[in-house]
């Protein structure tokens, strides 16, 4: 028998049904992952499970004593509370006896001999036994443990930790109070890759059911053993993980479309003999009538698949080939190194994405990578003709008051994207909102339509460097996928934040992570690719590492070498003196071209000219990453990096 479930459910806001007669069952052990566009209902459904909101109609049955615990997406505590007394919150009416406790015994031990004192001393007695009785000493040390698991310092005040770390709050409350059923909304959003990981083991240990919302498929792929999704107001059912129910679900589409194509041509035929002459409509049959209005019927009330959002960047004028350049770039702020010793060159067409915990610093290398802060020691080289747009995760850079339209194009009813100009309300409908929605304030919208309307600002301006800081938190998969394939053909350059791993193995080109203490070091691939060369290199250095004896000669032997550098030859050394002026005079030419090419009229008054100012522009880029490569490998050489 089902723990939970739900017959016939309806449930609607405004014209728009969410549930339409759907059906759910949650059996014992599942793990099961609710999927689905971004306001069709996942949330509602969640809350109804969890018995905070009712459908408007349908049969629900839940099985009687059963524990259901619901963590929010964005949830909320008293900021003055401790971590261990927010924890231990989930412990319901056996949180309230020993947080009495605690503040008896503190007000005992404050107390003068008297009246006041004797009952404080009879009111702890009386909550010792009851906790005694209740096994709560034990309950006490699973919250320790639950809290230690989880990286957190117990006598924190909530309200001074980050949204990653109030995340793992609410994980752990929910977990001490063994819940029969555990639901999730978005678990994975404001966790790091060691945090999300720990979470995928913890949950794959649960013995109790897990109903779950997330977009992140790799997540999904790891824990889920049933996929749900809300599809058009019906809950469909795919056993096994993420990659399965994808597989699944295309075959599903396809056969749906061959049915509905087989009825709208059956339909149009039928409109046709019903509208024939006079010899017709003697030889009508009623019969044939009445099957006509109720395929009528059928039709009217057939709910589409939802339209994909259309995205397409607004492409600037071309970045110089290189982007950035950092030598021995070093950043701290106070005692804590943040980057150090860093180095790495960044070419017009990268797409790299950053990685690492939280707090490690990922937004200060983007700032220097970009120019946009000085580092403490090294030197950076930024790239000529950069235009850079940002996304940025705490949507700091809509205002909640302006409308949409507002938004996206302030003063104007016009955008132009790629030289197309596109009325605003038509763009806005590209990105699945309606004109009404357009109208409504910023504030009204769902963390998902956010983000929409973020990405709908970013790609309207021109730009040949996207900064996108963690874009996917509260997208739906299919926009996920769309995104995904509009990055992999843009021409600019990305530098990307995320800690979707899929979406980072189908994005970047290369991975710079964090390896603890202010080391950085740039990986070539995605994800996968970084945890399986990190892993591998981890591996090697172990079966290396020498025994103490030997380490002790490595180092002194290091120590001897460390300073020796690889004497250039006077034309080299030469050759390197001179290299950043001619860089610098072949950026400086490349710009002045570009502005010559950008507006197109060259070619109209003198087309020869044109055409020989395309080919300066094409030798000028050669020469350019000539250059750069020599000056690189003269300075390896120098530094004694040369083979």
């Amino acid at each position: 028998m089902a723990l939970y479930s739900i017959t016939g459910a309806q449930l609607a806001f405004g014209h728009v049904a969410l549930l339409d007669n759907a059906d759910f069952a949650l059996e014992a052990g599942e793990r099961v992952g609710l999927i689905g566009r971004n306001g069709a209902g996942k949330s509602s459904l969640l809350k109804i499970v969890a018995g905070l909101t009712a459908p408007d109609d349908g049969l629900v049955a839940r099985q009687s004593s059963l524990n259901t615990v619901y963590v929010p997406q964005e949830p909320t505590f008293d900021p003055e509370l401790s971590v261990f007394d927010a924890v231990a919150l989930g412990l319901g009416e056996l949180h309230a006896m020993l947080s009495e406790y605690d503040h008896t015994a503190a007000a005992l031990a404050d107390a003068a001999e008297g009246a006041a004192h004797d009952a404080l001393l009879a009111r702890l007695n009386t909550l010792q036994s009851s906790l005694e009785a209740t096994g709560a000493w034990q309950v006490k040390t699973r919250v320790e443990t639950t809290i230690a698991q989880l990286g957190l310092d117990a006598h924190a005040r909530v309200g001074t930790l980050s949204g990653g770390m109030q995340k793992r709050v609410s994980l752990a409350q929910a977990w001490v109070a063994r819940p029969d059923i555990l639901l999730l909304d978005e678990p994975t959003n404001h966790l790091d890759f060691d945090a999300i990981r720990w979470l995928e083991e913890l949950l794959l240990g649960f013995r109790g059911s897990l109903l779950f919302i997330t977009h992140d498929r790799s997540f999904l792929d790891r824990v889920a053993t049933r996929i749900v999704e809300l599809d058009r107001g019906r809950l469909l059912s795919y056993p096994g993980n993420f990659t399965q129910y994808q597989e699944r679900k295309a075959q599903q589409l396809e056969i749906e479309r061959v049915e509905n194509d087989k009825f709208d041509k059956l339909l149009a035929q039928e409109e046709v003999w019903i509208r024939k002459g006079v010899e017709a409509r003697r030889t009508r049959s009623v019969s044939r009538i009445e099957r006509l209005r109720d395929m009528r019927a059928q039709r009217a009330e057939r709910r589409e698949t939802q339209g994909n959002v259309r995205m397409d960047v607004a492409q600037a004028d071309r970045s110089g080939k290189m982007v950035a350049e950092l030598i021995n770039v070093t950043k701290a702020f106070g005692e804590r190194t943040v980057v150090r010793d860093f180095t790495a060159t960044l070419m017009r067409g990268d797409k790299i994405g950053l990685v690492g915990p939280n707090g490690a610093g990922k937004t200060t290398l983007l700032k220097l990578m970009l120019g946009q802060l000085q580092p403490d020691a090294g030197q950076i080289r930024v790239g000529t003709n950069l235009q850079v747009a940002y996304f940025d995760q705490m949507r700091t850079q809509l205002d909640p008051e302006k409308s949409l339209l507002d938004t996206i194009s302030p003063g104007s009813d016009w955008i132009e994207i790629n030289g197309e100009k596109k009325h605003v309300m038509s763009y806005l409908g590209d990105f699945l909102f309606s004109p009404e929605r357009a109208r409504s304030p910023v504030r009204s919208l769902s963390g998902g339509e956010r983000n929409r309307v973020l990405l709908a600002r970013l790609f309207a301006r021109p730009a040949n460097v996207l900064v996108l800081d963690e874009p996917t938190n509260d997208l739906d998969i299919p926009t996920l996928e769309l995104l995904e394939e509009l990055l992999q053909d843009y021409s600019g350059t990305v530098f990307l934040v995320s800690h979707d791993r899929t979406f980072l193995d189908n994005v970047v080109t290369s991975v710079i992570a964090a390896e603890g203490d202010g080391l950085w070091r740039e990986y070539v691939g995605g994800f996968t690719d970084w945890q399986i060369q990190r892993d591998r290199a981890a591996a090697i250095a172990a079966q290396r590492a020498p025994a103490p004896a030997e380490a002790v000669k490595e180092v002194a032997a290091a120590k001897r070498g460390g300073n020796r550098t690889v004497k250039l030859s006077y034309k080299e050394q030469r050759e390197l003196e001179g290299l950043p002026e001619r860089i610098a005079a072949l950026e400086s030419e490349q710009s002045t071209v570009s502005k010559q090419l950008e507006d197109g009229t060259i070619f109209a008054k003198d087309p020869q000219q044109g055409a020989a100012l395309s080919e300066r522009f094409e030798a000028i880029e050669l020469a350019l990453l000539e250059a750069l490569e020599r000056w690189e490998m003269l300075e390896a050489k120098q530094r004694g990096e040369a083979s």
